[in-house]
């Protein structure tokens, strides 16, 4: 497949959706499902084409107004706003030793926001960089299968919980086209490294599901389900949340388009419930 081809075809298109390194959930008290900005097409990649390059803006707003307690039962949350913006650039090609897989490599810098309501404490800054590398194969005109693996760089401002320890991140992810029906999802974990300031978070496992319907050249609706587990650290249990998405996306031209849903956690323990609007910028070129 030539690039021309695949730009025609989606915009839609990234290599990985970049793994969510919530920074500030310390300060906080509260992490969002990892991932659950990611959209339709999400992992639509070729095999056998000419390097190119994608850079995607994600940015979301996640309000933590509503905890999970560890029965399961919904209690005030600490009032937070966690502001996320991630900007990423990626480079992909095919190795001419085998025209039937495809490679990439990313960068992702995270910028953080983090308000308390209720004291009026507010802050900002750079979290860690990420990077890494995504290699994927189409077992099928139809399907497209791939893992990515990722480093987080302890290089970010301290205000936002950067700085601190080296993390590794990766998944599992597929797409699957059928006419106008999309598939997109991954499988994914995040392992902290030791944190020099304390205890780090725990682990997180995540699954992350997004199914889209396109009704027009420009519109495709879509909707997900997203769940995630968290180890419990320092005594705290383990954490865990179901969370379901709704949106739009729009091709607005062959290389870029633009994704919108707004996501809501509906059972869950020892987490804040989810409840964040998500946004997805791509442009190919």
């Amino acid at each position: 497949m030539r690039q021309q081809s695949f730009l025609k075809r989606s915009v839609k298109t990234l290599i990985h959706s970049a793994a969510l390194v919530v920074l500030g959930a310390t300060a906080t008290g509260a992490q969002a499902i990892d991932r659950g900005f990611i959209a339709p097409h999400e992992y639509a990649l070729p095999t056998d084409f000419k390097p190119f390059n994608i850079f995607a803006q994600y940015a979301f707003l996640q309000k933590n107004d509503t905890l999970y307690d560890a029965n399961g039962d919904k209690t005030q949350g600490p009032g937070s706003e966690l502001l996320v913006g991630l900007s990423k650039y990626v480079r992909l090609w095919t190795p001419e030793s085998n025209k039937n897989i495809g490679l990439a490599w990313e960068v992702i810098v995270p910028e953080i926001g983090i308000r308390d309501k209720n004291t009026s404490f507010s802050t900002g800054g750079f979290g860690d960089p990420i990077t890494g590398f995504a290699i994927w194969t189409k077992p099928s005109s139809e399907w497209v299968l791939g893992a990515d693996m990722f480093v987080s760089v302890p290089v970010g401002d301290q205000s936002v919980g950067g700085g601190d320890r080296w993390d590794l991140l990766g998944s599992i992810f597929w797409d699957a086209q059928y006419g106008k029906l999309n598939y997109t999802g991954n499988l994914g974990y995040h392992f902290n490294g030791s944190s020099a300031r304390g205890t780090a978070p725990g682990d997180y496992y995540h699954l992350n599901n997004r199914f889209g319907y396109r009704v027009s050249d420009l519109v495709e609706p879509y909707v997900g389900i997203d769940y995630q587990t968290t180890d419990g650290v320092a005594g705290a249990p383990d954490g865990n949340e179901t969370a379901l998405a709704a949106g739009m996306m729009f091709h607005m031209y062959d290389h870029a388009s633009i994704a919108l849903h707004y996501q809501k956690g509906i059972d869950g323990e020892s987490v804040a419930q989810s409840d964040s609007l998500n946004l997805r910028f791509v442009y190919v070129f």
